[in-house]
Formats: structure tokens, C-alpha cells, sequence
């Protein structure tokens, strides 16, 4: 699947959906790193996408990047208020609270 999302990408079909298809594989086999790349593009091209902003914190705190990942969830819940995404807004609410708990891993 990876392979004809970034088939698509290099055939100049860049959107959001399509970042978060390969942000979402990424995410899935690993890569962090791509991931948080492909998340972070995905909300470039839509800022109220919250399931991406959702994705791109957990990218972010699989890097080690908490300040990234708090970042993320930050704007994701403002996302999805901005939209009525209960859902997303709670589950972002519970991230960042359990990140804001935890002592920073030096």
C-alpha cells in the first residue's frame, strides 16, 4: 500500500488525504520519522484535519519529541473543536494530559 501512496505522491497528487494514508503507514510499520514528515504535511494542507494532528503527537513522542508531540495535540484539539470532533478532542485531552503528567525522560 505504501508503495502506490508514494507511486501517487511522486506523480504530483499531494493532498491531505494522501499524507495522512502514507503519515498513517508510516506510523504503522515504525517509521517514525516519515510519519511525523508525512503527518506535518498533511496539516499543512488541511489545519483542521484532527485525526492528523491526532497521529502527528504520537509520531512526535515516538521520536522522543514531547514538546512536538504536546504541539500537535495542542492545535489537534483546537481542530477539533474549531469542527464538533468530540471524539478526537477527548481522546487529544487525554494524550496531553498524560504527557503533561509524566516527568520529562532525561
Amino acid at each position: 500500500m505504501l508503495e502506490s501512496l508514494e507511486k501517487m505522491l511522486a506523480q504530483g497528487m499531494d493532498n491531505a488525504l494522501l499524507r495522512f494514508g502514507l503519515g498513517k503507514g508510516y506510523l504503522d510499520a515504525g517509521e517514525f520519522a516519515r510519519a511525523a514528515e508525512h503527518f506535518q504535511r498533511c496539516v499543512e494542507h488541511d489545519p483542521a484535519y484532527s485525526a492528523a494532528w491526532k497521529l502527528l503527537g504520537k509520531a512526535c513522542l515516538e521520536l522522543g519529541d514531547r514538546q512536538g508531540a504536546e504541539q500537535a495535540w495542542q492545535q489537534g484539539i483546537a481542530a477539533a473543536q474549531g469542527h464538533g470532533d468530540k471524539q478526537a478532542e477527548k481522546e487529544m485531552t487525554v494524550f496531553l494530559k498524560r504527557l503533561q503528567r509524566q516527568a520529562p525522560q532525561d
